[in-house]
Formats: structure tokens, sequence, C-alpha cells
């Protein structure tokens, strides 16, 4: 049977009608290319080519037979090319989760992006999910990576876990914009101890309300919950309205609504964990391909 580079060989003699011009191309002697072209046509059982000391011409086998020559290689460097970015990673598909609260952090589409540029061939699944949830889906398989907000302490099976810091976000103080310490550098807990609260249900933002908490505990209060909203970027309107302040991200500020102000807090344990998660079995090259985009994007950044 005939092989790939006897088709090369057949392709560049049938293009240039030259056996001479053919060999330069192919950067072989004559008398080789020779033998493999005649090598080819007692395979296929037909002469190809009709050939004198003057001149090379295709017969009308040869012409069929250069058409499908030139397929079979295209379809060959096609094969080859998926084969290459399947292993690159540029290939396949990804499913990626993400928590709401990480939907303003500037990390999220600064890596899609790139991601997108670098390996446009994935076909890339996204959606929001809780950080508890990201964590049950990652064991189950049904996501390949999440973005989330707490490691995985509690988790059963957290040794199947590989977590990545992609940073440690500030928190900031939502205020009202004519509150008393709106205009202010910084806020200490211990300032907003007699203030009214408004914030997401512990069971859609474990790791804010628990960071809330302690933060309060710290300042030897208990927050006073005036208000809850589903969603952490909700609580803005309900701060504008003055019923209350929240403590937030710091990309919430990307969220431009008048009537609110953010200060940051001054306490060293006022940031929020942002991690990306994968399972430590997972060897997928568009996995791996996904995490050195984040861990790009993060040195872009300036994120630790």
């Amino acid at each position: 049977m005939f092989d790939l580079r006897q088709l090369r060989y057949f392709v560049e003699v049938a293009e240039t009608l030259s056996f001479t011009q053919a060999a330069q191309r192919l950067h072989i002697s004559q008398p080789p290319l020779s033998q493999q072209i005649q090598s080819l046509e007692a395979d296929l059982g037909v002469r190809l080519l009709d050939r004198n000391r003057r001149r090379v011409a295709l017969t009308e086998p040869g012409r069929l037979f250069l058409a499908e020559a030139k397929a079979i290689l295209a379809r060959a460097e096609s094969a080859r090319t998926v084969v290459t970015e399947a292993a690159a990673g540029f290939t396949g598909q990804l499913r990626l989760a993400y928590a709401v609260s990480v939907s303003f952090h500037r990390a999220l589409p600064e890596t899609l992006l790139r991601f997108s540029h670098a390996a446009p061939g994935v076909s890339l699944h996204l959606g929001e999910m809780l950080t508890g949830a990201q964590y049950d889906a990652l064991l189950s398989g049904q996501i390949h990576v999440g973005l989330l907000r707490a490691r995985p302490e509690g988790v059963a099976n957290a040794r199947q876990l590989n977590v990545e810091v992609i940073d440690h976000e500030p928190l900031v103080i939502a205020l009202p914009a004519g509150h008393r310490l709106a205009k202010r550098d910084a806020i200490r807990m211990t300032e907003l101890a007699t203030e009214r609260f408004v914030a997401p249900p512990r069971a859609h933002a474990v790791t804010l309300t628990d960071r809330l908490g302690l933060l309060a505990d710290k300042a030897g209060f208990r927050p006073n919950i005036r208000q809850e909203a589903q969603q952490i970027p909700s609580l803005l309107p309900l701060v504008a309205a003055e019923i209350g302040v929240a403590l937030v991200p710091a990309s919430l500020r990307a969220v431009k609504l008048d009537g609110v102000a953010f200060v940051p807090v001054d306490d060293p344990e006022a940031h929020l964990l942002l991690a990306a998660a994968s399972r430590v079995d997972n060897t997928s090259p568009v996995l791996e391909s996904f995490l050195r985009t984040v861990r790009e994007a993060r040195a872009k950044l300036g994120l630790g």
C-alpha cells in the first residue's frame, strides 16, 4: 500500500512536470524520487505519468489520482493539527464555574480573554455556582475548574482537589454617599458597631458572611442585619436607599451606582480569597492550558 511520502513525491512531480525540479523542491536526489514514483505506479497497477527524456505528462488516471492525493495529504495534515492542538490543550472543552462575587473581579475577564485568544478551538462552558457547590461539582466531574472564594476545609475528599490562590481581594464597606464615614480613607470595624447592615443569606455567601462575623467579633459586636439580598451586587441598591451598610469585595467598585461610596476596612483580615480549584487527577491538556492562563493573568494584574 502506498504511503504519504509517495503521495507527496507524486504531487511534486505532477505539479512541476519535472523530476529534476521536484527533486530539488523535495531536497532529494532524482534516482530515489523516480524509484518511489515507479513503486507507487506498481502498487496502483496503473501508469500515472508519461515520461521521456524531453517531457513529463500526466496520464488520465494520473490526473484523477492527483486530486485524490492532494485531498489525502490535506486530511493527513488536518489530523496532525487536531492531535497536536489537543495535546497542547488548544482544542476540546472546558466546563468552568465561578462564584457570583467573582463576576466583577478583573481576573475573570482577563483570564477568559487570554484563554479565548490562546485556545480558540476550546469550547468553554461557563456558569455561576456557589463555592460549596463548586467543590461538589469538581469531585463529581460535573465541572473541570472552579473560580471560588474558600479553601476546601471540611469538604469530603479534599485531598483530591488542587487549589491555586489567585488573589486575596480586599473587602470594603459600601456606605450611603451622605454617610458620616463616606469620605474617610479607611474605617475601623469598631466604628460600625451601631450600624445596620445589609447582607446576603449565609447559604448564598458563606465566606463573605462569615468574614463579616469574624471582623465584627474582633471589634466586639454582632452585626445587626437589617435586610438580606440574594446576590452580593444586589446589596448596593439597598445601601443607596440608606437601609444599611454592607461589607463587599473591593471589585464591586466597578458597579457605578449613584448614592454609594466605598471605603476600605482597616483590618489585615479584611480580605476574601479568590482561587482556582480543580481535581488533582485531572491531567487534561485543556485544563493545564487554562490554569497556565490563570497564572499569566495573575502575574499581569499583580495579584497574589
